[in-house]
């Protein structure tokens, strides 16, 4: 490729950033000759002119750069096209050639190039075009197809020449290296800053940053004292929502400066969102740490809307940068650990516990499973009524191994169990209730206090802007008023508020207070069952003693042996009762059944039955916690020991067998045991005086139900005409 000739060059364009410059006082080194690369289909297309600078701040400090940039013009109209076919594009002002889809201009010129309007690319470094790998060789490719030359002050190049796109090549690839190098530079500086814990983008609620460099508390008093109010009502309370919503009941708006805007720095009180919340409650800085690589950029995730790829939070073990105790805090850093620790509790997960919920369970979150040690869960059925249970199969994939129980029955005996380690402690808590009632009034005394102070400082600041101006000046004197008159409507509502404050909730407890929150402490029992506590209340109260409880069910027993672990690693053993579904799951079914038939052949009642059952420490099944004369009736009934059925044994026949009886030995309801019989799918009959089921099941009988109950699962409908159609019976009576 041939030499280009350079000379001296013409003019650039005004700047709105310095003077106005002439072109003959515009200094460009060099000029681009005629070349023979320039043929007269060159002429008749446009020559276009593109001029780009990285940054803003490149655009208003860098004005050279920018007018050599538009002497260019000067150059195509001195190498033969006319004025009228030159045109400039400066779209992309202020934008980084690393990406081509954000800029507009360069969109627009690639787009005029294939369509063939382009007879030249005119650029002070061809870098200024692209510094991708994959932008620049498009560009260089669609001009080689539509011949369009490419030119910057070494001279012009024509992509359809082998020399010349080699060239092309070679720049290319040395613009990209550049911006490889030029970006290792500057990461270079930002980690040698951030090592030294001094890189910030931005700074907290509560921080500001100094002209020297490093950050400092704000130094508005009322700002420190609302931060310091978030972290210890998140202690007080244990949950990120129950702040959220506290900071709202108490009118409690949070302090932002402004970043960016003609008020850059100025403060502003905000209404709080629960997003910035969160972020006080993870950042280590409030703690007084340093940390830097918090957040990484996720290379798999699109552009956002702005041009930016989406960061996630890492671990705290992968941060690149930790330097603990560099800045002032508002928080020691075992508070910092403390809170990280409750907020992964409080997420919703199978491992953690939860936050404190408002429904009716009281041990939400805190019941382990005895058999496999999963974390129980609540579940709901009709009327209200919750069960725990395990749900470790539908994680893992797993068959049903672990039993659930009511809610109910084990709430209860935690409940008692709180309640008797509370009421020694009623005299004390009587105290600490009365000192943390004051010291939540005198906390919201002072914000109301520093609220009407800042509006009186407000007010006073409009009245002197209002005196200082000169009254015949009535368009800024009329602004001026209204503005005083708003700052004191708002100086006047404050004040109404706050009297309202203080006649409802005085700094001072009263006489009267104290002797009903006296009254309210020592009965334990009755705050407890009090309607004005809500379940979410008794959940913190029992998260406060309890760790977690870990209960064993077993499916053939209705005793469950619970292990309560109390705060400080203290456990207590119990043994409670649950209520089970069929008499077939009780434990002591065959001595209730002997003693029964006892009671009933020493001709006792059925109530009279009742009550030496109910004596001796025996129950029934399901919801009833003791026997009546009904229930004797009806258990008698199912063992044929009333009227003439009382020689029930002699009735059966050759490997026949009662209803619960059976349904004993298959482990079955015998409720599903008598749908079958009413279906036909069993050899069955029914006396004739009390119509008890008498069901004929020999060995292989006895195979087929079993893979009947396996088969027949909550929701299945059908079953496999094998399994519901009865063997043939042999030795009928």
């Amino acid at each position: 490729m041939s030499a280009i000739e350079i000379q001296s060059p013409p003019s650039a364009l005004s700047s709105a950033a310095g003077p106005s410059l002439e072109p003959s006082e515009i200094s460009v080194p060099r000029r681009l000759a005629a070349s023979a690369k320039i043929r007269p289909s060159h002429l008749t297309k446009v020559a276009y002119v593109y001029v780009r600078q990285s940054s803003p701040h490149q655009v208003l400090m860098h004005v050279e750069s920018r007018e050599r940039q538009y002497a260019l013009k000067e150059q195509a109209i001195a190498l033969g096209w006319p004025r009228e076919r030159v045109e400039v594009i400066d779209d992309d002002m202020g934008l980084s050639a690393t990406r081509a889809e954000h800029r507009q201009g360069f969109q627009k010129l690639a787009a005029e190039v294939a369509m063939g309007h382009v007879g030249v690319i005119l650029s002070l470094e061809l870098s200024r075009l692209a510094r991708g790998s994959l932008a620049w060789p498009q560009l260089v490719d669609t001009c080689c197809i539509y011949g369009t030359l490419l030119a910057d002050l070494d001279g012009v190049y024509d992509p359809r020449d082998v020399n010349d796109r080699l060239l092309l090549g070679l720049k290319g690839t040395m613009s990209e290296f550049e911006l490889h190098m030029m970006r290792n530079r500057l990461q270079g500086g930002r980690l040698n800053k951030a090592r030294r814990g001094e890189l910030f983008y931005g700074v907290p609620i509560g921080y500001v940053l100094l002209p020297a460099g490093g950050v400092d508390l704000d130094p508005d008093a009322q700002v420190q004292s609302v931060v310091r109010l978030v972290f210890e009502k998140f202690t007080e309370l244990g949950s990120l929502g129950r702040l959220f919503h506290y900071l709202l009941r108490n009118q409690i708006t949070l302090p932002v400066r402004l970043r960016t805007g003609p008020c850059q720095g100025e403060l502003e009180w905000r209404r709080p969102a629960a997003c910035t919340l969160s972020d006080m409650l993870h950042h280590p800085l409030y703690a007084g740490a340093y940390a830097h690589g918090r957040r990484v950029v996720d290379p798999n995730a699109p552009y956002s809307a702005a041009g930016r790829k989406p960061r996630h939070v890492v671990p705290r073990e992968e941060w690149d940068i930790f330097i603990p105790d560099r800045w002032p805090a508002y928080i020691t850093w075992d508070q910092y650990l403390r809170n990280q620790q409750r907020l992964e509790e409080n997420r919703s997960s199978p491992k953690s516990p939860g936050a404190p919920r408002s429904g009716h369970t009281l041990l939400a979150g805190r019941v382990l499973c005895g058999a496999c040690g999963y974390r129980m869960q609540v579940s709901y059925a009709r009327h209200s009524t919750a069960q725990y249970i395990c749900v470790r199969q539908r994680h893992e994939g797993r068959e049903q191994t672990c039993v659930g129980l009511s809610a109910a029955v084990l709430d209860e005996l935690v409940s008692q169990q709180v309640l008797r380690a509370l009421e020694p402690a009623g005299v004390e808590l009587s105290l600490r209730l009365q000192q943390d009632v004051e010291r939540e009034r005198a906390r919201l005394d002072e914000r109301w206090r520093q609220d009407l102070q800042r509006a009186r400082y407000e007010a006073d600041v409009a009245a002197r802007r209002y005196k200082a101006v000169d009254p015949e000046n009535r368009l800024v004197v009329a602004t001026l008023e209204q503005s005083w008159e708003a700052a004191l409507r708002q100086v006047r509502r404050l004040q109404d508020d706050y009297d309202r404050f203080q006649r409802e909730r005085p700094r001072v407890l009263s006489a009267a207070e104290r002797s009903e929150i006296a009254a309210t402490a020592a009965d334990v029992l009755g705050l407890w069952r009090s309607s004005a506590m809500t379940q979410a209340d008794r959940q913190a109260i029992v998260r406060c003693l309890i760790e977690h409880v870990r209960v064993d069910v077993r499916a053939d027993s209705e005793y469950v042996d619970a292990t309560i672990t109390w705060a400080g690693d203290y456990s207590s053993q119990h043994e409670f009762i649950r209520p089970v579904t069929g008499y077939e799951q009780l434990r002591d079914l065959e001595l209730l059944l002997d003693r029964l038939v006892e009671l009933r052949d020493a001709g006792n009642t059925a109530a009279e039955i009742a009550r030496q059952l109910n004596a001796e420490g025996f129950h029934p099944p399901r919801r009833a916690k003791q026997f009546s004369a009904g229930i004797v009736h009806q258990l008698l009934r199912r063992r044929s020991l009333t009227g003439d059925d009382r020689r029930a044994k002699e009735q059966l026949g050759h490997q026949e067998w009662w209803l619960a009886d059976l349904a004993v030995k298959l482990n079955a309801t015998s409720g599903k045991l008598a749908d079958w019989c009413r279906k036909g799918w069993l050899h069955a009959r029914q006396t004739s005086l009390h119509k008890c089921w008498i069901i004929w099941a020999n060995a292989d009988e006895l195979k087929r139900l079993r893979e009947l109950l396996k088969a027949s699962r909550l929701g299945v409908t059908e079953h496999p005409a094998k399994l519901t159609t009865p063997k043939p019976r042999q030795n009928r009576r």
